[in-house]
């Protein structure tokens, strides 16, 4: 069962600079964050900072190391069958919430690659253990699929302010946590598409790409009797 009490590296000065670096970076950005202003926020002094970290770049790096940490100890509690009880909504929100600005920016201006390579890594096992149980074959190659669902689960986090104008609710929130877990298990546990009107734009998509390259070939071979006329 994976462990669900405080990290012991919370308690220490360490982790509140690392806590008021997520702070800072998510409100003011990697550049006008400044070392003063993250010691003034931890409560030690900007050597102490430097002397933990040794620089602003490592400092964000540990910044993005301890939300890789957090993702993937919530994959476990979601992949645990102990925890069927749990709303995993709320526990996410619970655990990175506070630091959804961070995320917002990081993952907008490109900081967070690891943040976001670690949440593919995770979907994989989730995909894999699905398409046992496919009727029909993938059509994609499972990293793009799971990097295309991270994709589409990160935009809550980065489109906040859009989605609770759609929603009516901040889904950051208690009342969120419960309209947004049952809005994911209605569109997870209800495709769009049917297998037959899958099947039809597939198709499309062929027909669609064989045209582009016979027009391709086309172009290609007019060119090449042009410059020979030339």
């Amino acid at each position: 069962m994976a462990r669900t009490g405080p990290d012991p590296e919370d308690l220490t000065a360490r982790a509140r600079i690392r806590n008021a670096a997520l702070l800072h970076f998510g409100e003011h950005g990697f550049e006008r964050a400044t070392i003063r202003g993250i010691a003034e926020t931890a409560g030690v002094s900007s050597g102490l900072v430097r002397h933990h970290f040794g620089s602003k770049q490592a400092l964000r790096e540990a910044c993005d190391a301890h939300l890789v940490k957090t993702i993937r100890r919530l994959n476990d509690q979601a992949r645990s069958e102990s925890t069927g009880d749990l709303n995993h909504v709320a526990a996410a929100r619970a655990a990175v919430g506070p630091y959804q600005p961070y995320m917002a920016r990081a993952l907008a201006e490109g900081w967070a690659a690891p943040l976001f390579d670690e949440m593919v890594q995770l979907t994989e096992p989730w995909l894999a253990d699905a398409d046992k149980t496919r009727p029909d074959p993938p059509d994609v190659d499972r990293r793009t699929r799971a990097t295309v669902i991270t994709a589409m689960a990160l935009g809550i986090t980065v489109l906040h302010q859009h989605v609770s104008r759609g929603m009516g609710v901040d889904p950051f929130s208690p009342e969120g946590d419960q309209l947004l877990a049952r809005t994911l298990i209605d569109i997870y546990s209800h495709p769009l598409l049917g297998p037959e009107e899958a099947a039809l734009a597939r198709d499309a998509l062929d027909k669609i790409r064989n045209t582009s390259t016979e027009a391709d070939r086309g172009a290609t071979l007019r060119r090449l009797e042009e410059h020979h006329d030339d």
